[in-house]
């Protein structure tokens, strides 16, 4: 059995939702960060970077969203949740996925982990200041030129679906005005409305 931990309202969300739509056989572990648990001993000596999500597999732990989106996609061919046998339309959802985690979350990380670029605190406030732009720059290019269809990758449901609908629910909190990417803001409002997606938000915030 899959082991996925992860904390509410982060990037983990994805892989908790892709692991409901592959059916796979999988438990969770709910991280406490306001107890500072991915910090403590027990959880760095399963991921080192003491940041969630991780996946225990029976063969090792994994670690970043896309890498565990992948590897979901791959275990459960059945599901038909990424273009296996297409190595070109497979890249793409790789790159889609990879643009999420390397650009927009880190564009996102600026407005609230600013220790980790900067120690001054007059360096913080410039950076969260700059959020809602940095941000809105990356939905405003998914929304026109990324996002192919009713779903990203075009008529077909993939691994970068929940990966967006994830890091959408960041837009009002970042500053973002959802009236910009009327696109994305339908598309998260389809994927709240999947019977995954709701048993996955459910038992996170429960």
């Amino acid at each position: 059995m899959l082991k996925l931990y992860f904390a509410p309202n982060t990037c983990a969300l994805a892989s908790h939702i892709a692991l409901e739509d592959a059916g796979a056989d999988y438990s969770t572990v709910r991280l406490d960060f306001a107890a500072d648990e991915q910090r403590q001993p027990a959880y760095l000596a399963i991921n080192p970077k003491g940041r969630v999500p991780s996946l225990v597999t029976e063969r090792g732990v994994l670690t970043e969203t896309p890498a565990m989106l992948a590897f979901i996609a791959q275990s459960y061919p059945h599901a038909g949740l990424a273009p296996l046998g297409d190595p070109f339309a497979f890249a793409a959802v790789q790159a889609f996925n990879s643009y999420l985690c390397s650009t927009l979350h880190v564009a996102h990380a600026h407005g609230r982990r600013g220790y980790r670029w900067a120690d001054d605190e007059a360096a913080f406030e410039a950076m969260r200041r700059f959020v809602p732009r940095s941000v809105g720059a990356c939905f405003e290019l998914i929304e026109r030129e990324m996002l192919k269809g009713p779903w990203v990758m075009g008529d077909t449901y993939t691994i970068c679906d929940p990966y967006l609908f994830t890091v959408s629910r960041w837009l009002e909190g970042d500053g973002v005005d959802p009236a910009a990417v009327p696109k994305v803001v339908d598309h998260r409002r389809r994927m709240s409305e999947r019977a995954a997606v709701r048993k996955v938000v459910a038992d996170e915030l429960g």
